[in-house]
């Protein structure tokens, strides 16, 4: 924390004067060494960041100062490593989507109704590279128009860096739809869109998967050729449901949470028996509809087929993403989508509070370590041999002993229903549950009807009356 001798005018600052210091952990010493030691920085380098990431402006270091610093006296010519091409069955979408991930079956060329009209539409050829690996084949997507559609413009059921989700109605069928449409800035284009249709499809089983949310088709819109995504119309996320529940509210039955984990798996292992990996399950993912009493998994975008060969990238959001993708290991599978499902079940019993909370890889690998204890050769041999447990983890406090049944008592969580959360939140990937073997744990051997929380309709006050002075005239 800085000081009048490291920087005067800090102290006179809003932040110093008016943030009560009982709710900071103040630290004096500076320890940006511990994080850069000199087996991953020199002296010289550390002296040039630590003058860039000097506090006190009138300290810093200005371009032409470092340049003059002597870790410059020899500069080599620049060689970044370069990216390692994956040729795929279609063009990457995002940056934090691997390359191609795509899958044998073909997606039917006319959708199941109530679209039949989409069968006459045309037909959009997304071609693999000129070397796709082995197994991957041209396929074809028919492609509808959005003036089959009304679109309910005052009804948006999403938005985001995505794009946005708007509720319509199929003019024929008069059955009520949503239409996804991806933003200016997400950089995919229509391969993105075309991609995820594919595993959406898939995942779907043509409706044979209940759990997940309903794949209607893709449609353009004639003017600009823009395509957007038509899908099953369901309700609010799992994530808008919890966090609508009143503060102080009782936790969720322990009733409740199964169903709700029986169907989110039943789905899982339908999708993953596709050859599909969600690779971004979360509840915010997870759609909630026919008078709460389903869960849906929805979008598609970060997907990926487990037909395509290894490496795979990092893809998915941090605080639900395991940790052997946090890890970097290029041939994770369809466990990650497990490992997610088991921070799903936590945030159930929680109330809708995260489990486990970083703010970039490593710490939120140390948040994960903290509560389920750091891995060893007989936990899981494949760490040892990770970057984060030779360079970073003697660097933290460890942490050995599993502490995940003291977040989970069992006045929170019974026998059964700890050893199938602890199941889905083993760290090896190995040893892990699987969604076949988790439902047949005998937690879920009575499985009640799902009845999750409607929403609690809070009266607004009323407006208080104007006071009149009544004033007397004589």
């Amino acid at each position: 924390m800085p000081d009048d001798k490291t920087w005067p005018g800090f102290s006179s600052t809003p932040f110093a004067t008016k943030v009560p210091s009982p709710e900071l952990v103040v630290h004096q010493t500076n320890r940006l060494r511990e994080l850069f030691p000199e087996a991953t920085l020199s002296k010289e380098g550390f002296e040039v960041l630590a003058g860039l990431l000097t506090c006190n402006p009138g300290k810093r270091l200005t371009a032409d100062a470092a340049l003059k610093h002597m870790w410059f006296a020899k500069v080599d010519a620049l060689e970044l490593p370069r990216k390692v091409e994956v040729t795929s069955a279609l063009p990457s979408w995002k940056k934090k989507v691997p390359a191609a991930c795509a899958k044998r079956r073909k997606l039917q060329s006319v959708p199941s109704p109530p679209f039949p009209s989409l069968a006459m539409a045309a037909c959009v050829e997304a071609a693999p590279a000129a070397a796709a690996p082995a197994g991957l084949k041209r396929r074809r997507i028919a492609v509808g128009s959005t003036e089959q559609y009304e679109e309910e413009t005052t009804c948006c059921l999403g938005k985001g860096a995505f794009g946005a989700v708007v509720k319509a109605r199929h003019r024929a069928t008069g059955q009520t739809v949503a239409i996804k449409r991806l933003g200016a800035g997400h950089g995919g284009g229509p391969e993105a869109l075309l991609r995820e249709a594919r595993f959406h499809e898939d995942a779907c089983g043509g409706g044979a998967n209940p759990f997940i949310v309903g794949f209607r088709g893709v449609v353009r819109v004639p003017a600009t050729f823009d395509l957007r995504l038509v899908m099953e119309c369901v309700g609010p996320s799992l994530h808008d449901l919890l966090r609508q529940r009143p503060r102080g509210s009782p936790p969720l039955p322990e009733a409740t949470v199964r169903a709700a984990m029986w169907q989110l798996l039943t789905g899982a292992k339908k999708m993953h028996g596709a050859h599909i990996v969600h690779r971004d399950i979360k509840p915010q993912n997870i759609l909630v509809g026919d008078g709460h009493s389903v869960v849906k998994i929805c979008d598609f975008g970060l997907a990926m087929s487990t037909d395509v060969r290894p490496p795979y990238e990092l893809a998915g959001t941090l605080w639900y993403m395991a940790p052997e993708m946090l890890l970097e290991k290029p041939d994770y599978d369809a466990q990650v989508d497990i490992w997610s499902l088991g921070c799903v079940m936590a945030e159930l019993i929680n109330n809708g509070r995260p489990l486990f909370q970083g703010f970039y890889d490593q710490g939120q690998l140390s948040a994960i370590f903290e509560v389920l204890g750091m891995p060893d050769d007989s936990t899981w041999p494949w760490f040892s041999s990770t970057t984060f447990a030779t360079v970073v983890m003697p660097e933290l406090d460890r942490h050995p002993d599993n502490r995940l049944r003291e977040e989970f008592p069992e006045a929170k969580l019974s026998k059964e229903g700890f050893e199938v959360l602890s199941g889905l939140l083993t760290c090896n990937p190995e040893k892990r549950l699987t969604a076949a073997a988790a439902l047949k744990h005998p937690w879920f051997s009575k499985v009640d009807a799902l009845e999750l929380p409607k929403k609690v309709e809070v009266l607004s006050p009323l407006p208080k009356r104007r006071r009149l002075r009544a004033v007397c005239v004589a």
